[in-house]
């Protein structure tokens, strides 16, 4: 059982929901991401979904597109972000780690070896924003080797034989975009979320997640209501960009954001 699995195991057992933060790798400066991601488990955060920066960011809104902008003003590549897990998996080695980001970087280092570097540092799950899954046989015959989940997203416009395609091909667990357009999109509508999780868990067991458009504790409350786990983004990305000047003040504000979604999922 990969380290997803016994995480969301052990969270349907308590009948608990899931929270996965998501921030970007270096941002605002690689020196303090894995301090940021044990703060974010401290807080109550069950899995970190961490951003690999890129250039071109295009399923991506501004807020964290500015994330990107800033870790890669610091330098910070793709080996750097493997340094931070391996930073981060010297105190935990139980929180599942999930990188997300774009095909790009993965194929400038190469299949291999990009997904022999994120086994051996404890990645645990990868999502390839603009890598579709009927392309996708090559890097998941890789990742299996390496007992790392491929996640796939879906999206309110995926049509039903698509959804079936994608929930054959994923493992870990299935990311659902809450809504049409990029991170940090607004006019979230609940009903219209639950409609289409009902469909999909037709077709699946595997866990679910809702993200983009969860804003505070009382949509994540709401999204967890209707779904396994709930994914924050640009939300908190935003708190890490008011504080970027104040390394104190920004773990004390992702803390406290944190803790107030815990609490609130915790409630349901």
């Amino acid at each position: 059982m990969s380290r997803i699995e016994e995480c969301f195991d052990a969270i349907q057992k308590n009948k608990k929901k899931a929270l996965i933060p998501f921030l970007t790798a270096g941002d605002p400066s690689p020196d303090i991401t894995a301090t940021l991601m044990h703060k974010l488990v401290d807080a109550g955060s069950d899995i970190i979904e961490l951003g690999v920066p890129f250039s071109d960011p295009m399923a991506d809104g501004p807020v964290i597109q500015r994330a990107s902008e800033r870790a890669l003003a610091q330098k910070t590549n793709t080996d750097d972000v493997f340094n931070i897990v391996k930073e981060f998996r010297i105190k935990d080695k139980l929180t599942p780690i999930i990188l997300m980001g774009y095909l790009n970087p993965i194929e400038i280092m190469g299949y291999s070896k990009f997904i022999e570097k994120a086994s051996k540092v404890g990645v645990d799950g990868l999502i390839v924003v603009d890598l579709p899954p009927e392309e996708s046989a090559e890097l998941q015959e890789a990742l299996k080797l390496h007992d790392i989940d491929q996640i796939f997203l879906l999206s309110p416009t995926t049509i039903d034989d698509r959804i079936s395609r994608i929930c054959d091909t994923a493992s870990g667990f299935l990311y659902y975009v809450s809504l049409k357009g990029v991170t940090g999109s607004n006019q979230l509508d609940v009903k219209k979320v639950e409609e289409k999780i009902k469909k999909i868990r037709t077709k699946t067991t595997l866990p679910l997640a809702v993200g983009f458009g969860v804003k505070d504790a009382e949509v994540a409350q709401a999204i967890g209501s209707i779904s396994d786990a709930v994914v924050i983004g640009s939300a908190l990305v935003e708190k890490i960009a008011e504080n970027t000047g104040n390394t104190e003040e920004m773990i004390q504000e992702v803390s406290s954001f944190i803790s107030s979604l815990r609490k609130a999922l915790d409630n349901i």
